[in-house]
C-alpha cells in the first residue's frame, strides 16, 4: 500500500508540470508553465535549482545523450545542457504560435518524441487565459526532425504513456474529461485502433499520468485533489488523495522506481491549499518504468 504523501520541493509553481526522474542524477526535473522555469530537486541533499526561459516551459525528456535534454517550450523544442545552462535550438517550430502552444510531451520506446498542442492560454503577461476546444492536434516528431499528426481537434491535450510491453499508447484530452488508447507498433512508432480508455470520472479532470510495470496508468486529476490508479482494462484500482487541488502530472523515481513524484499546481486554487503548486512524493509497492529517451538524430 501506498505511504503519506510528502511535500518534497514546496516552490509554489503556479503551474508544475513535465516531471522527469533522471535515474544516473537521483534527481527530478520539473517546470513551471506560467514562470517559464525547469526546477532540479537533487534527491541527496533535498535541494532545489531553477532555470529561467524566454517562452513558457511545457515539457522536457532525458536524451540519448546523458548530457543533455530536450525541452518543450510554448513554440518550439531546444536542447538543454543542465551542467552549464547551454541552449540550442533543436528545428521543431510549431505553426500558429501564439494563437496555439505546445504542452504535453514524452519520448515514445523508439526514441521518437510526442506533442500535444492546444489554444495557447499563456497572456503575454504570463497570466492565465481560456483554453478551447478543438484546436490542439497529436503531433511524433521524429530523431531526424520529420513531424508527423496523428490527431487532431483537441481541447487540452495531456497523458503521453506507454504500456510495459509497447503495444499500447494513452493519450487524454482534459477538456473531454477522457483519456484514449491506441495500439502502438513497435517497429515503425506509428499509432492506430483509437478507443475511449476512462472516460467519465467525476473527480476533476484528466491531467498528466505514468505508468508502472504492471500496465496500470496513474492519472492526475487536475481540479479534483487525487490521482486514480486505472487498470489495463479502464477500471478504477484505487485513488489516492492529494492535499492540494490542482494535481498536474506525476513519475516514477528513487533506485527502485517505487517512489512517485507529483507535481501540482497554484493557480485557481481553493483557499487552505497553503501547498499548492509544490512539488509532492509518495512511497508506492509497484515500481513505475524508467523513462524513455529521445533519440538525437
Amino acid at each position: 500500500m501506498e505511504s503519506q504523501v510528502t511535500c518534497v520541493a514546496p516552490v509554489g509553481d503556479r503551474c508544475g508540470e513535465g516531471v522527469v526522474w533522471a535515474q544516473s542524477e537521483q534527481a527530478v526535473y520539473w517546470v513551471d508553465v506560467l514562470r517559464y522555469l525547469v526546477h532540479r530537486l537533487d534527491c541527496a541533499s533535498s535541494s532545489v535549482r531553477s532555470w529561467h526561459f524566454d517562452e513558457p516551459v511545457v515539457a522536457l525528456s532525458l536524451t540519448s545523450d546523458a548530457s543533455r535534454m530536450l525541452v518543450a517550450l510554448g513554440s518550439r523544442l531546444i536542447y538543454w545542457w543542465p551542467s552549464t545552462d547551454r541552449r540550442q535550438d533543436h528545428g521543431f517550430k510549431l505553426d500558429g504560435y501564439p494563437r496555439v502552444r505546445l504542452n504535453e510531451g514524452r519520448s515514445d520506446p523508439l526514441g521518437n518524441f510526442w506533442l500535444g498542442t492546444m489554444k495557447n492560454n499563456v497572456l503575454p503577461n504570463a497570466e492565465l487565459g481560456e483554453a478551447g476546444k478543438g484546436e490542439g492536434v497529436l503531433l511524433r516528431i521524429a530523431p531526424d526532425g520529420t513531424s508527423t499528426q496523428w490527431r487532431g481537434n483537441l481541447g487540452i491535450s495531456n497523458t503521453l504513456c506507454w504500456s510495459p510491453d509497447g503495444t499500447s499508447l494513452y493519450f487524454g484530452d482534459t477538456l473531454e474529461n477522457e483519456l484514449y488508447a491506441f495500439d502502438y507498433n513497435g517497429a515503425d512508432g506509428s499509432i492506430g485502433n483509437e478507443r475511449s480508455y476512462f472516460a467519465g470520472f467525476e473527480r476533476g479532470a484528466p491531467d498528466g499520468s505514468a505508468i508502472d510495470s504492471e500496465g496500470y496508468v496513474w492519472n492526475c486529476r487536475f481540479g479534483g485533489a487525487c490521482i486514480v490508479r486505472v487498470s489495463p482494462q479502464g477500471t478504477i484500482d484505487r485513488v489516492i488523495e492529494m492535499p492540494v487541488q490542482n494535481v498536474t502530472t506525476c513519475t516514477f523515481g528513487g533506485e527502485d522506481l517505487k517512489t512517485l513524484f507529483i507535481a501540482t499546481a497554484s493557480i485557481v486554487s481553493p483557499p487552505g491549499n497553503r501547498l499548492a503548486g509544490s512539488l509532492f512524493s509518495l512511497r508506492v509497492d509497484i515500481p513505475g518504468l524508467e523513462e524513455n529517451r529521445c533519440r538525437i538524430g
